[in-house]
């Protein structure tokens, strides 16, 4: 028996928070009712809103009611009504079998009308007459203006769910009205049987407000006793309240008032737990059902908790178990100087105030489709796949047999790996999955962060981090720039001395907020950045530099303990379900975009509408995701590896996200997908068979030359991916596009997507490289191949044995760069790619330069080609470089530093850091076997770049290329 169903033996009813016409049309609604007990639907303008914008659900529809000329407002009603209509009938045999104690859907009035009693009592009326359907309920909210609108419609025999109660106090109000409504009905004569109603308690809100309070009366208190009692009373808040409010509920409906209209025929006023979907992902889940178990209650759940319940809930009579404990946890919330009800008004208030601005946004979204439709609907998504076409569609039919979506929503790692210790990393690796309608809840908190720091005058943000961490800020950073009057924030990835230098020397310390992020808490680059900026600040601030500092990073680590004993500003802690590379909508790319200036909750909306598209509901070619997903794998196994990534001036930095993304999460166990990022565009003939190429698009960007290049790709039969983006802003959409897709296409290669088992190789190898450094006070030497001027060429045993197979002079005092470059080239095959991997600083002119030698080597060779700066790449691509197939030539560029800078605590210096990263790096590849020489350029770097770039011509003219 499914968990869900078995709620039913406790009293209570399942209903569903989410309605969409794809969920009615597929099936999936009908077997929920089915399979689940599923016995009711609520709705609101946000759901409404997500599923129009979000999903072609509506299209067809909107284009018949566009051709009959109806307005915005008609069409509104013209789509809501018939999902309601829809709906309600499909729960009409649940409605007969349960004598109308379930199978209701409800339906919204205008949020506009929330303050208005007389408008809300003609809408509810308006929309009952229109409906149609006895198994509906309107849903009226519980403002001082809604009271009297629910005792009038009570009275009228209009079912009604009360909406957005946040306290005892209201409830009791609601409760209140609706028996004075049915009052009304008995004196009249009229039936009292037929009237259902339910008022609706919004939970995990309550907590997410609550505990904010708390949390920012723990920073300021520093006495123990004080921060004891204030722990224990996080994410107590909301199950207290509704414990409580049970217990009244049970007075109220045993009470002689309420008994003479029992005997009448009356039904009570249950109880619906709403807003049931855990915010703080340091808590179960599913608390927000397991703890609220009890008779004459209903708990709406939206689609994910709905399936993490059916998944691992725990039924069992849970609802009057310790209620003498809420009881306590109330008192000690309102001896700290938090009272419910007052707390309850300002929830009320923002929940009519979301709803009003979700129906504001839905009407722009219809009258934006209707414009388009009128001048024809485009896609977004375009495939040019020539021959491939048929396989992809093979792959989505088998997908859609396999329910992948379905499954995938659900968190089955099965879908990735059958091995424990595999599905235990991947279980724990799905929070992304729903992490856009968690950090919807948490803008708020972050927003008002922005600000405190504004305020108090910090001018500059410093972002420390690598990776994941990173990444997503520096899109960000590059694609919207900062707001005028927010924090000029750069990012800081790199151990290059000259790098942190020119960024120092770019900031006022004193007026500069470091943010100090690492998932781990243990990444060793981000740490010693740290330590070093720490002591930097201290110089100019004392004992007051903590004050300049914040971290983000996950519960429990030792840079979450850390901050919290040194006195950090703030520390964000992340949810610990959710990998680096998958984070970007996480805190880690959302607190530095919000101190940007960037609107965090528009970049979430488009992501979660994105969702929206990709739910199981939405037929698998219509699914944006999982084509993505799937023309990713299928195309990859066919040889198509190489995505090459196209994009459009403003947001061309949104390829260093991707390419991390793809790389760490396919490239392992001798697969993968390689990412090739940056790589300027070329005439057809210089690209081999094995690319696919991937155009992001924006509109009203300067196009025309990479709309031509595309063009003549597509005639060359090259496979072409179109995703066609609107705004910016619709990045937010695309954080999560290609998150799933990734996932997706990593199933098809039948890898885990989100561990990462060779990257730790050269983070060991770089720990033995600085301990013997600690011992002998320097670091062991590559093998010298051969010295010209200032450049030295060097390789391992292996390497050297190749080049002289291959006719390569090998000695330190003879033969050339170009000779033996050549030899190494000369091992490149089909379907290979060149990876220059240069522990530099990243400057106009360096990079300029490795631009020309990565399109000579590609122009020449016909191989793909990646460039990384490390050691940023490490925690990029370094995963695929040693976790891929081997099918990688590796050039390594290092070079003498200029400057060099200490690491406080530490007996060697950022450059040794370097330094032994690079060789930790270049002895990992070495014992994979790969294919690998580096190249030191001494001091002059640019000089040496020119020269390397000649060698490199000459070695290509010894090839004859």
């Amino acid at each position: 028996m499914s968990r869900l169903v078995e709620l039913q033996k406790y009293g209570q009813s399942v209903w569903l928070d989410n309605i969409r016409r794809g969920l009615i049309a597929s099936g999936e609604l009908k077997r929920l009712i089915e399979e689940d007990g599923l016995r009711g639907v609520t709705s609101n303008p946000t759901i409404f809103e997500k599923a129009i914008a979000g999903s072609t659900d509506y299209d067809e529809a909107m284009r018949k009611l566009v051709d009959e000329g109806k307005s915005v407002n008609e069409i509104y009603e013209a789509l809501v009504l018939e999902d309601i209509r829809m709906a309600a009938d499909l729960f009409l045999p649940v409605f007969e079998a349960t004598d109308g104690q379930d199978g209701f859907v409800s339906l919204e009035v205008s949020p506009k009308l929330a303050y208005d009693t007389e408008g809300t009592i003609a809408e509810a009326r308006r929309l009952w007459r229109l409906l149609e359907r006895q198994n509906v309920m309107i849903k009226v909210p519980a403002t001082p203006e809604g009271l009297p609108a629910i005792e009038q419609l009570i009275g009228e025999g209009i079912n009604i769910n009360v909406t957005l109660l946040f306290s005892i106090e209201r409830y009791e109000q609601v409760a209140q009205a609706y028996i004075a409504g049915l009052e009304k009905r008995a004196d009249r004569g009229d039936s009292l049987d037929r009237v259902a109603s339910v008022a609706s308690f919004f939970l995990s809100r309550i907590d997410t407000v609550v505990d904010r309070i708390l949390e920012a009366r723990l920073r300021d208190s520093k006495d123990a006793e004080q921060r004891a009692r204030l722990e224990a009373l996080l994410g107590k808040a909301a199950i207290a309240s509704a414990k409580l409010a049970y217990q009244r509920f049970k007075e109220i409906f045993s009470s002689p008032r309420f008994l003479k209209l029992k005997r009448k025929g009356a039904r009570v006023q249950r109880i619906l737990w709403a807003s049931t979907s855990t915010k703080n992902p340091h808590h179960r889940d599913v608390r927000y059902v397991e703890e609220l178990i009890g008779p004459d209650t209903v708990n709406t759940m939206p689609p994910t908790t709905l399936d993490a319940f059916r998944d691992h809930g725990r039924p069992r009579a849970s609802l009057e178990e310790n209620v003498e404990e809420a009881r306590k946890a109330l008192e000690a919330l309102a001896e700290v100087g938090i009272v419910l009800d007052q707390t309850a008004r300002q929830l009320q208030d923002e929940g009519v105030k979301a709803f009003s601005d979700s129906f504001d946004q839905l009407m722009r979204c219809i009258a934006s489709k209707r414009e388009m439709i009128r001048g024809g609907l485009p896609e977004r998504q375009i495939l040019a796949l020539g021959h491939y076409r048929s396989r992809v569609e093979a792959t989505l039919d088998s997908l859609s047999q396999q329910q992948f979506i379905r499954r995938l929503w659900s968190k089955d790692a099965s879908l990735w790996k059958q091995e424990p210790e595999h599905q235990k990393i991947i279980q724990n690796r799905l929070g992304w999955l729903t992490l856009p309608e968690w950090m919807v809840e948490h803008c708020e908190h972050i927003t008002d962060f922005a600000d405190e720091v504004r305020n108090a005058g910090f001018k500059y943000a410093l972002l420390l981090g690598m990776g994941g961490s990173s990444l997503a800020p520096e899109v960000l950073r590059q694609t919207f720039g900062t707001r005028p009057g927010y924090l000029d924030l750069a990012v800081l990835d790199s151990t290059d001395p000259a790098t942190i230098l020119s960024l120092e020397r770019s900031v006022d310390l004193a007026k500069t907020l470091f943010i100090i992020s690492t998932k781990s808490g243990t990444t060793v680059e981000t740490l010693s950045l740290y330590e070093y900026f720490y002591e930097k600040v201290r110089g100019v601030k004392g004992d007051r530099a903590a004050e300049n500092f914040i971290a983000i990073t996950d519960a429990e680590t030792p840079l979450a303990r850390h901050a919290r004993d040194r006195g950090f500003l703030r520390v964000f802690l992340n949810p610990p379900d959710i990998g680096g590379r998958y984070s970007a909508l996480s805190y880690f790319g959302l607190v530095p975009a919000a101190l940007m200036g960037i609107d965090i909750e528009t970049l979430l909306d488009r992501a979660e509408r994105l969702i929206h598209a990709c739910v199981s509901c939405v037929p698998v070619k219509d699914n944006p995701c999982l084509v993505l997903g799937s023309v990713l794998g299928e195309l990859g196994k066919e040889g198509r590896d190489k995505i090459t990534l196209i994009l459009s001036p403003p947001i061309e930095t949104f390829g260093y996200w991707v390419e991390q993304l793809i790389a760490e999460s396919t490239g392992k166990e001798g697969k993968g997908l390689v990412p090739v990022e940056g790589e300027p565009l070329g005439a057809p003939s210089v690209y081999g068979d094995d690319r696919l190429f991937v155009y992001i698009r924006l509109d009203d960007a300067e196009n025309a030359d990479r709309d031509a290049t595309v063009q003549m790709l597509e005639k060359a039969g090259h496979p072409i991916v179109r995703i066609l983006l609107r705004e910016p802003m619709d990045l937010g959409q695309e954080f999560f596009r290609w998150e799933m897709a990734t996932a997706i296409a990593s199933a098809r290669l039948g890898v885990n997507a989100f561990d990462e088992p060779n990257v730790q190789e050269s983070k060991d190898n770089t720990k033995r490289l600085l301990e013997e450094y600690r011992t002998k006070g320097e670091l062991p030497s590559y093998p010298l191949l051969v010295r010209e001027g200032n450049i030295g060429l060097y390789g391992d045993q292996d390497m050297r044995v190749k080049l002289s197979e291959l006719g390569a002079p090998v000695a330190a005092d003879k033969g050339s760069l170009a000779a033996l470059l050549a030899g190494f080239l000369k091992q490149a095959r089909p379907g290979d790619y060149l990876a220059v991997m240069a522990y530099l600083q990243r400057s106009t002119g360096h990079h300029g330069l490795l631009q020309s030698l990565r399109t000579r080597l590609r122009d020449g060779l016909r191989v793909a080609t990646t460039l990384g700066y490390g050691p940023r790449f490490l925690h990029s691509t370094g995963q695929l470089h040693k976790g891929g197939a081997n099918n990688g030539l590796f050039i390594q560029i290092t070079a003498d530093d200029s400057v060099d800078l200490p690491i406080p605590g530490q007996p060697y210096t950022f450059s040794v850091l370097k330094q032994a990263q690079a060789l930790g790096d270049f002895l990992s590849l070495s014992k994979k076997g790969r294919r690998v020489i580096r190249f030191h350029l001494g001091h002059e770097v640019e000089a040496g770049l020119r020269t390397l770039l000649a060698a490199v011509e000459e070695a290509l003219g010894r090839l004859g290329k």
